[in-house]
């Protein structure tokens, strides 16, 4: 079903479990991130054990594995085209990989390092098109770069600690991101100035993970301090906040329904969780991984929500 209408039609009591659907094994260590590709049938997956894997999460099998330059690979995306996939970690490198339908291991040969920080890469996106990416780092910047010359076109400093997660506005534009950071603090950012616009720092620890609400008009958080919330910019403060006293682990990631509806959130304590953004009520909880719940991330169209674990897996659920 399309896990973005659920909460409309349903009323939260009624709410259908999400079942999973396929296990993806092949890594050897902790799965850091992932990424759906635009074609909604690949995810990228990178780990611990330094490696990139590209996987058919229909089939539940792998289709090409990218040896790295260093252990613990924190962050990839794949550009919107589809036709490649960055990636980076404690090398404090991106690295660009192209892809092609009959390319195989020859992608690992055609890479190319196109940014460097000068700390680890925790987080990086391409921000509309194949020719730019935007990078955190645990050097406390966002850098953005262009792919094709290596080059630094715009260098966001404003917070005290490690970044950890950006994220871009929903907008055709694409002129507008959001930070979240070690600080605490959660910062949006405008991407043709450099400067920082607004800023919210009510969590109590780290800051994980940031979302835009598909509107363009909120971003979630999801922290350490095991708690969930919701930043209207309009209003420029928060307006919600999800957590409950029996969750007493940190977040580790935070997702949206395509609708907005639903908050989904990743946990230390194992679990993954959806949230009725409204009522700012669980509705949902995902059981089965068995380490903390590092990303979830919901397919292009809706209708499967991959989990990334330190269990050395990702499942697919729908």
């Amino acid at each position: 079903f399309a896990v973005s209408c659920v909460a409309e039609r349903l009323e939260p009591v009624n709410f259908p479990n999400l079942k999973l659907r396929r296990v993806l094994k092949g890594h050897q260590a902790k799965v850091l991130c992932s990424d759906w590709s635009p074609d909604k049938r690949h995810i990228v997956s990178s780990s611990q054990d330094g490696k990139l894997i590209i996987w058919d999460a229909f089939a539940a099998t792998k289709e090409l594995t990218i040896a790295m330059p260093s252990t613990w690979v924190m962050a990839c995306a794949y550009a919107p085209s589809g036709n490649m996939v960055a990636a980076g970690g404690l090398d404090n490198k991106v690295t660009v990989f192209p892809l092609g339908e009959r390319e195989g291991e020859d992608a690992a040969q055609r890479k190319r390092t196109v940014a460097t920080h000068s700390s680890y890469l925790s987080c990086c996106l391409f921000p509309n098109s194949d020719r730019q990416i935007l990078t955190g780092s645990g050097d406390g910047t966002c850098a953005l770069w262009d792919i094709e010359s290596g080059q630094l076109l715009q260098s966001f400093q404003a917070h005290a600690a490690d970044v950890m997660s950006v994220d871009l506005a929903p907008s055709e534009m694409g002129d507008t991101f959001v930070s979240g950071a070690c600080d605490r603090q959660v910062l949006v950012w405008d991407m043709r100035t450099g400067q920082a616009v607004q800023a919210f720092d009510t969590h109590d620890s780290d800051v994980t993970s940031v979302r835009f609400h598909p509107s363009g008009d909120s971003v979630a958080s999801g922290s350490d301090d095991a708690c969930c919330r919701l930043f209207d910019l309009r209003a420029d403060r928060e307006v919600a906040r999800y957590a409950k006293e029996s969750v007493l682990f940190g977040v580790g990631a935070v997702e949206w329904s395509v609708s907005g509806r639903l908050l989904f959130a990743g946990y230390a304590d194992y679990t993954a969780c959806a949230w009725d953004a409204l009522r700012a009520a669980r509705v949902c909880v995902l059981c089965g991984h068995e380490h903390r719940v590092a990303h979830v991330q919901l397919a292009p169209d809706g209708t499967a929500l991959a989990t990334a674990s330190w269990d050395a897996t990702l499942r697919i659920w729908a």
